[in-house]
């Protein structure tokens, strides 16, 4: 039985993650910080088939404890600070996990076993003011908040172990990705989130910021089959995961007020307190790489994805509160 460890296992991410590697035969051990309470939310329906294991990024020791006691054949760095705009609130603490936590993680696998696999989960928002449309492996990086610069330095650090020590380490650049289980906190949930809280009369507005921002957006499920793909590998590489086509937060609210039958200019507010100190205006992938090597494809659309996380948040919303 293969055994795989994962940080940042109760995120979306790693919970999709889990449920992949279980349904591979793996045996999967979650990284998690020790905390006062616990929040297992996303898990619960495979929680008794998981190990938890209690380390932190920003405790170089406790990795290489938690790699000897969980002998892994492969990691999955799914930890980070991953809230852009709390990256200028805590820009230090960002770089502590998403950078240096990083070669931290790498440092316990060179010490304790260098065949380890390594998955390092890198951005888009490393893009930032983008050089060259679309965005592929190659792209020279300008990162635009504390965020995509900590990353940069995660990706390229990932790439330098591999180069002088050989590891098998394997940067994924993700582009957006959704899913019911996204935070409340993320511009995509907020709005499917807010759409179905109107719906159901228990509010009559939806603040956003900027509306024009353009991403790339696909369904996290997707994606973290890419990152399963990545370490089945002969060799090790990075790889873009994007879906190739964008739209505008505008976009994403028009579509998700509409699938709950409502006009999304009646409701929503643009609000220029909650736009960036820096904003990344356009961002869309090229995955021709991972398509080629990977075999991988998205299986969910942007209207299937928007749809789907409507939906979840409707019928949430109906289990804890009558329709009115």
């Amino acid at each position: 039985m293969r055994r795989a460890l994962i940080t940042g296992i109760t995120g979306q991410d790693g919970s999709y993650l889990a449920d992949l590697l279980l349904g591979e035969g793996y045996q999967v051990t979650g990284v998690v910080r020790r905390s006062s309470t616990e929040n297992f939310a996303r898990l619960e329906h495979v929680r008794d088939q998981l190990t938890f294991l209690q380390a932190d990024l920003l405790d170089q020791l406790s990795l290489i404890d938690v790699l000897e006691r969980a002998q892994p054949d492969e990691i999955y760095n799914l930890a980070a600070m991953s809230f852009v705009p709390t990256s200028w609130q805590q820009p230090v603490l960002t770089a502590e996990f998403d950078a240096v936590g990083v070669t931290r993680m790498l440092e316990a696998i060179r010490l304790v076993n260098p065949r380890i696999r390594f998955y390092q989960a890198s951005s888009s928002e490393m893009f930032g003011k983008v050089r060259e449309m679309p965005q592929r492996e190659t792209t020279p990086f300008h990162p635009r908040s504390p965020y995509g610069v900590a990353k940069v330095y995660g990706h390229h650090i990932t790439v330098n172990y591999r180069e002088s020590y050989g590891l098998f380490a394997c940067s994924g650049i993700l582009f957006n990705h959704e899913s019911p289980r996204r935070g409340r906190e993320f511009v995509t949930r907020k709005i499917s989130h807010g759409v179905a809280r109107i719906a159901l009369g228990q509010a009559d507005h939806l603040s956003l910021g900027n509306l024009h921002a353009e991403r790339d957006w696909g369904f996290a499920g997707d994606y973290v089959r890419a990152m399963w793909r990545m370490l089945q590998q002969p060799e090790p590489d990075d790889y873009v995961i994007a879906t190739g086509v964008t739209h505008s937060v505008r976009d994403f609210a028009e579509a998700a007020f509409a699938r709950a039958g409502l006009d999304w200019s009646v409701y929503v507010r643009e609000d220029a307190t909650l736009r960036r100190p820096a904003e990344v205006d356009q961002l869309v992938g090229d995955a021709s790489h991972a398509a080629r090597v990977l075999s991988w494809t998205p299986s969910l659309d942007f209207t299937g994805l928007v749809h789907l996380m409507v939906d979840a948040d409707l019928a949430a919303l109906q289990r804890g509160a009558p329709v009115p």
